[in-house]
């Protein structure tokens, strides 16, 4: 019978003062242990879902693509079928790690100005938003067929039964999605959104209505017949291509694109932290970003204080300030990141000597070996998204973020599920003010810069030891760096490593959730010249689990509905 880890919602407010005891103690400890199968999701439906297959024997990969198929229909303003994910996979038995990556594709006719309007200026977030131009060539599905034909152990076609039975027989609408169809969202204007939430007394659902989907059950059961062709082929390939190019602002998507559409094995980007060895995506992920930020945290003695300590928040944020300043100018779909530059031992300690005894002016990014010159990056990347984690009986693990991009996608639904508007994860203009070309500008068949970073700890000897990631957009990076500190310099459980206040410092903006940081932690940052805003719309989406004493400490977010389940050991 299987351990459903009920962990408290009630540490959604828990209080920095409650995690003390952590203050003194040293950072955590990597142990080689075995793990348990186990499933770690942002709704409960998929979770279960999850579980299920690994009951009857499948995979991690198996697993997770019967909780994507759930999530595209019970959270679909985070992720879905029609949006994109990054993969992060570790095999037990070669203790390899690597990457899947289904992030979305330019269409073969985009060009780099297209997010421009006639007087060569960029259109307004919420108009490219909602226009047909939003919308890249979807990657996920194609990703999950080809690390199932490598990975899974069960049929395709058995792993969407849970997921199409839950779209015809109905779900009920929880409050986290009631809460956003009520948000203040331009998609939540969109016709699609409309007709879909909407009941025939002209109100939307709520919290408890069920709500049926018999159009992604017809498309789960083809799916799960003719594979992904069911997608990129045939009529719900022409319904994609023709609800992108409708007005307003059409977009130039093809059936050749989705035809065309490939996904991408990565190897991982792995570098020491503390007593891990950390896995992160290369770019177009900015997992580079995240290894750089607990690099340069590393030089520091933030291991040494606390959650209680302002000087501790104070370290983090303006570290995370050197680290977007960095990760917006130079990663995107290019060959030119300078990885390795950004990485280097000495770069990152010049960077870290940076950081002074107060917040200055916004950071400039630096120059690390192999940059190449590059203008300053408008990209504007809002907080959607979902990250989940699977375990399964013989050690696999599948740590994946997933996105359509902005609350619903663009807003444009097809055969029952939402269409990505990952096209405005671009910068809109493709040179800045001083005419230096973008990295992240638009170009056919590139990826946009990515936020999501799905990532994997390894013991020294290469065993499994955690896993984590989050939504967020831009904050991803800023929401998996707390909760690493937290379980790992500060010894906290996940669950409250997980659940530590937010802080988000990019530029000039500190933000956070200033009603969880205590006053005297308040006015300690404030002596050191942060004064913390609230933050961005949508919270993270943390799900993490590190292996503790051979048991899964497993954490999910409690900004969201997430659980964590587990199998007993075979």
């Amino acid at each position: 019978m299987r351990l459903l880890l009920m962990l408290s919602a009630a540490l959604a407010c828990l209080g920095v003062g409650a995690a003390a005891p952590a203050q003194q103690r040293a950072p955590q400890t990597t142990v080689a242990v075995a793990t348990q199968p186990f499933v770690i999701a942002a709704n409960p439906l998929a979770s279960e879902a999850g579980i299920n297959v690994l009951k009857r024997g499948g995979s991690a990969v198996d697993a997770a693509i019967a909780v994507q198929a759930m999530l595209s229909l019970v959270e679909p303003q985070s992720s879905g079928l029609g949006g994109g994910a990054f993969l992060h996979y570790y095999d037990a038995r070669t203790q390899r790690t690597m990457v899947y990556d289904g992030r979305e594709t330019a269409p073969a006719q985009a060009t780099p100005g297209m997010f421009l309007d006639s007087a060569g200026q960029p259109l307004p977030f919420g108009t490219a938003v909602l226009s047909g131009r939003a919308t890249g060539v979807p990657g996920a599905v194609k990703m999950l067929a080809l690390a199932h034909r490598e990975r899974g152990r069960l049929p395709w076609r058995t792993l969407f039964g849970e997921a199409e039975r839950t779209a015809a027989q109905g779900f009920l609408v929880s409050p986290r999605l009631a809460k956003l169809l009520r948000g203040n969202f331009a998609e939540n204007r969109a016709p699609d959104v409309i007709a879909y939430f909407g009941k025939p007394d002209g109100t939307r659902v709520d919290v408890g209505d069920r709500l049926r989907n018999p159009a992604y059950a017809d498309f789960l059961r083809r799916l799960a017949a003719q594979g992904p062709n069911a997608m990129y082929a045939g009529s719900t390939a022409a319904r994609i291509v023709a609800r992108t190019r409708a007005a307003p602002l059409g977009g130039l998507m093809t059936l050749a694109d989705l035809a065309n559409y490939r996904p991408v094995k990565r190897d991982s980007l792995c570098r020491p932290v503390r007593t891990y060895i950390m896995c992160v995506p290369p770019p177009p992920s900015s997992g580079v970003g995240l290894l750089q930020l607990m690099k340069m945290l590393e030089l520091t003695d933030i291991a040494r204080r606390g959650p209680n300590d302002p000087q501790a928040w104070f370290l983090f944020a303006e570290a995370s300030r050197l680290m977007y300043a960095d990760r917006d100018k130079y990663v995107g779909d290019v060959a030119t990141v300078p990885v390795a530059g950004l990485l280097a031992p000495d770069y990152v300690a010049s960077r870290a000597r940076l950081i002074g005894t107060t917040a200055g002016p916004p950071p400039q990014a630096g120059t690390p070996a192999g940059a190449l010159v590059a203008g300053v990056d408008g990209t504007h990347e809002v907080a959607g998204t979902s990250h989940f984690i699977v375990g399964d009986a013989q050690g696999n693990v599948v740590s994946m973020t997933t996105t359509v991009e902005s609350i619903f996608g663009s807003g444009r639904m097809v055969d029952g599920f939402f269409l990505n508007n990952q096209m405005t994860d671009f910068a809109f203009a493709p040179v800045d003010a001083q005419g230096r070309p973008v990295v992240n500008a638009v170009a056919p068949g590139k990826r946009p810069r990515s936020s999501m970073t799905p990532v994997i700890l390894l013991t020294p000897d290469r065993r499994f030891a955690g896993a984590i990631g989050s939504a967020g957009g831009n904050a991803i990076l800023a929401y998996v760096g707390k909760s690493l500190v937290g379980a790992i310099d500060w010894n906290l459980p996940m669950q409250q490593a997980i659940a530590l206040p937010n802080l988000v410092a990019r530029g000039p903006n500190f933000q956070g959730e200033v009603t969880k940081f205590s006053p005297e932690l308040l006015e300690g940052l404030r002596q050191r010249g942060i004064e913390l805003r609230p933050g961005q719309g949508e919270d993270s989406g943390v799900h993490g689990v590190i292996i503790r004493g051979g048991r899964v400490d497993g954490g999910f977010d409690p900004r969201r509905e997430g659980r964590v389940l587990t199998l007993p050991r075979r």
